[in-house]
């Protein structure tokens, strides 16, 4: 028996590989590296959903139909979390396919966005592409192209990632040979969960509490005297730094020399340190664990230098991995049996006669 399934292989996949051990990912043949900062989030969903990293899919028809649909889904984007929202909109988007669904996940995110701060929802243009559309549908105005490079950056590093607890529920759900969207509401209840998806917006309040690199090390010091984590540090599958940590530092990187510049690189400068601190900090504390970087550090700066609010963090991640959870849904309903575990039984027996 395996707690939480740890080490158990429950399908073959073409999807995605992690290397826990070297800190590898591959997105169906390509490192992480090459992809992020390369590519656009519609190649990269061609790529997992057709196995060919071509012009890519278009998104923008699918992003004007789920506009169209905001009228018709009641209060559920007034709902106060951003989460819940996109459970309950894409909950109606019964008999969508990959497409659409990936289309429909960026919309709701932004308008839940534009709501939460008494706005009304920006249309969505077909034209631009799904990393520019989305911040444009956010801020009301166009992005920069270094923004939007950036936002691509992040959409690709975060598409797909294994077997994680997520894409296990959307697997689970299709096994059943339920629908697309029914996977995909499972998918977004689990990455809802702290321990999944729900760590980024925690990982600045941390880097504002620090407040300066001077501070770092007496802070992560104080805090881990205490017994308290260190946000974005530590992973459950790596033995090293995550490898989307790496290309996700390397975005932020480039937006330094841009306009957004002086904040970004503030803020950077920051977090390198504290993550530095705290991998000194954490090895002498724990000297037979690996505990480094993870995804959500440098997803936090990131996100914020582009102006997102805390609270969409995790929403936007769904943005990306709807299209990861989709290739899954695919694979299992090609390759896949009904998932069905045993439990073993260790409650009370029944009294002998």
């Amino acid at each position: 028996m395996s707690n939480g399934l740890e080490g158990i292989v429950v399908a073959e996949t073409e999807t995605s590989s992690v290397n826990a051990d070297a800190g590898e990912l591959i997105i169906r043949g390509f490192p992480i590296g090459e992809l992020s900062g390369s590519v656009t989030f519609e190649q990269v969903c061609s790529l997992l959903w057709h196995g060919k990293l071509d012009a890519g899919v278009d998104l923008g028809a699918a992003r004007v139909a789920a506009f169209e649909k905001l009228p018709s889904l009641g209060r559920a984007l007034a709902m106060s979390d951003a989460m819940d929202a996109m459970r309950a909109a894409t909950a109606q988007l019964e008999g969508s396919g990959h497409v659409e669904v990936t289309g429909a996940l960026a919309v709701f995110s932004a308008a839940w966005a534009r709501a939460a701060r008494g706005r009304v929802a920006v249309a969505p243009d077909p034209t631009q592409s799904h990393a520019s559309d989305y911040l444009r549908m956010i801020h009301g105005k166009s992005a920069s192209p270094h923004a939007v490079a950036a936002m691509d950056a992040y959409l690709t590093a975060v598409v797909d990632h294994g077997m994680n607890a997520s894409t296990f529920a959307a697997r689970v759900v299709t096994s059943t040979e339920s629908d697309l969207v029914s996977s995909v509401v499972a998918a977004l209840g689990a990455l809802k969960g702290r321990l999944h998806g729900g760590a980024p917006g925690p990982v600045l309040d941390m880097l504002d509490a620090v407040g300066s690199p001077e501070r770092a090390a007496t802070w992560v010091d104080a805090e881990l005297a205490a017994g308290r984590r260190i946000m974005g540090m530590g992973h459950r599958v790596y033995r090293v730094r995550d490898p989307r940590a790496a290309v996700l530092e390397t975005a932020l990187e480039r937006l330094t020399a841009r306009p957004h510049g002086p904040e970004t690189e503030q803020r950077l400068r920051l977090a390198r340190t504290v993550e530095r601190c705290a991998e000194q900090a954490l090895t002498a504390l724990k000297p037979d664990r690996v505990i480094r970087a993870n995804v959500e550090f440098y997803t936090a700066v990131l996100l914020e230098a582009l102006g997102l609010p805390r609270t969409l963090f995790t929403a936007t991640f769904a943005c990306s991995r709807v299209a990861g959870w989709s290739a899954h849904v695919q694979e299992q309903r090609t390759h896949g049996r009904l998932i069905r575990p045993r439990a073993r039984y260790v409650g009370p027996t029944p009294a002998s006669a």
